[in-house]
């Protein structure tokens, strides 16, 4: 069942870089900033994950990021998620993300597990929302 909404980001790619391709499929590496909102706190955020066009057509991704609030919080996480791209460009990707935080009002977050919807654009834009699993 999923539960509250944790927060949002937005943001763009800053860097995309391909890797060697395996059986499985063509690989990049992405990395990106942004900004958004976790339990209410601004943070910045920087991540890398790397992705990969399955022969099907979807893609699979995995990564790890750090947030940086306002009031001095800090998270990490790292997550899994899978997708699919269109004919423009753009992904959409469904998964997971587990976060971890000495932060005391980011704390909490130790012992959720969370889930994402990720879109971005042909450009390198993109918006995220992060919703707890009950």
């Amino acid at each position: 069942m999923l539960g509250d909404k944790l927060g949002n980001a937005t943001g763009k790619v800053v860097l995309r870089r391909a890797l060697p391709s395996t059986p499985g499929g063509a690989r990049t590496e992405s990395t990106q900033r942004g900004t958004g909102l976790l339990l209410g706190i601004e943070y910045q955020e920087m991540s890398t994950y790397e992705s990969e066009l399955r022969p099907d057509g979807t893609v699979f991704g995995h990564g790890q990021g750090v947030y940086t609030g306002k009031g001095g919080e800090i998270a990490s996480w790292v997550g899994q998620g899978v997708g699919t791209m269109s004919k423009t460009g753009s992904v959409s990707f469904r998964g997971a993300l587990y976060l971890y935080s000495t932060s005391p009002k980011w704390q909490r977050l130790n012992a959720v597990a969370s889930v994402f919807e990720y879109e971005l654009d042909a450009n390198d834009n993109y918006k995220a929302e992060l919703t707890e699993r009950k």
